[in-house]
């Protein structure tokens, strides 16, 4: 059984494996060389054999336990017809888009449109590099999904007034739901064995109104991903109470941002955990990055747990800092 299914699946405490999220990105000179050729990030993303040799450099590199399919979120939007672009020093920006374009859509379509995903996928699960290690998969939860489809780009601190058309925000979910499930079922048959689900935006949603656009939505896709018995891992980025999130939504395990206390999360939570520390340590000395590192493997050294960040590797990290932290995590395993 492979490491991370194991902690996950079996609530296995005597391993912590250990990867990234961004682990194949801007910060690795290999990924860089490719990208220089590759101006457009989303037809990057639809390259077959770019995608695989992205998916495995970290892994080719790195002693990592699993391998992320090199991919993006808003690949959703842009299966539903809408124009995605990433533009330099301001990340992505969307087309306009209409409830009507997207009731007008349909399955077929969008998968053909995501195939090259799906087959990137079954090129990289045939790499005898990965054997005995997981092939995750990934999505955005559907408010996240919602917020750039609407907003258009990454939001700043109070979401623009569109927003406010609480109709057409729960038509819209649905729909964005209905399709995020299906690149959930593509991307599992295709080879993954592991889902990620990320929300980046979830901590934007008051109190009032997570049942309604986070808990109920995820909890359909768990379901979905649950049925091809495939383990869900959660990302509720800058969740306010995590403890009632990991109840009401039941996912196999939970990945927590840096700002989430370790530990008041080993008191509440039942579950796996993965995740927590803050990436910017990794952009600090040597002697910091294992101070950090051992406080997160001490809190949950009798918890099952996976070693990853609080969010993804930043662009100006040093590769050597990401391979001392994988030789802390070994070395923690090892005693």
């Amino acid at each position: 059984m492979t490491p991370l299914t194991r902690v996950i699946t079996k609530k296995d405490t005597n391993i912590k494996p250990i990867w990234l999220m961004r682990q194949a990105g801007r910060y690795l000179p290999e990924f860089r060389k490719i990208r220089k050729k590759n101006q457009n990030f989303v037809k990057l993303c639809l390259n077959t054999k770019e995608v695989k040799n992205i998916t495995l450099q970290p892994i080719k590199r790195y002693d990592l336990d699993a391998a992320i399919i090199f991919s993006d979120i808003l690949m959703v939007p842009f299966g539903l017809g809408q124009n995605v672009e990433f533009n330099k020093n301001f990340g992505p920006f969307l087309g306009p888009i209409s409830l009507k374009d997207i009731k007008n859509f349909d399955q077929k379509s969008f998968k053909k449109k995501l195939d090259p995903v799906y087959k990137s996928i079954c090129k990289v699960k045939k790499e005898k590099i990965l054997k005995n290690k997981d092939l995750i998969g990934f999505v955005g939860g559907p408010w996240t999904i919602l917020v750039y489809m609407l907003n258009r780009y990454s939001p700043k601190k109070k979401l623009e007034k569109i927003f406010s058309d609480e109709f057409l925000i729960k038509d819209l979910l649905k729909y964005i739901n209905k399709y995020i499930g299906l690149h959930i079922q593509s991307q599992i048959k295709s080879g993954v064995n592991i889902i990620q689900i990320f929300d980046s935006w979830a901590g934007l949603v008051s109190d009032k109104n997570l049942e309604e656009y986070i808990y109920k939505p995820t909890k359909n896709l768990i379901k979905v991903t649950k049925s091809f018995k495939v383990p869900c891992i959660c990302f509720p980025r800058n969740i306010k109470n995590y403890k009632e999130y990991t109840q009401i939504i039941k996912p196999d395990a939970i990945n927590i941002d840096h700002n989430a206390d370790p530990n008041e999360i080993i008191k509440n939570i039942k579950i796996p955990i993965q995740g927590g520390m803050d990436p910017k340590v990794l952009l600090s000395s040597k002697k910091n990055l294992e101070k950090f590192t051992n406080y997160y493997l001490r809190v949950f050294e009798n918890h099952p747990y996976i070693f990853n960040l609080g969010h993804g590797v930043l662009p100006q990290t040093d590769p050597s800092m990401v391979q001392y932290l994988i030789k802390l995590v070994r070395k923690f395993n090892e005693r």
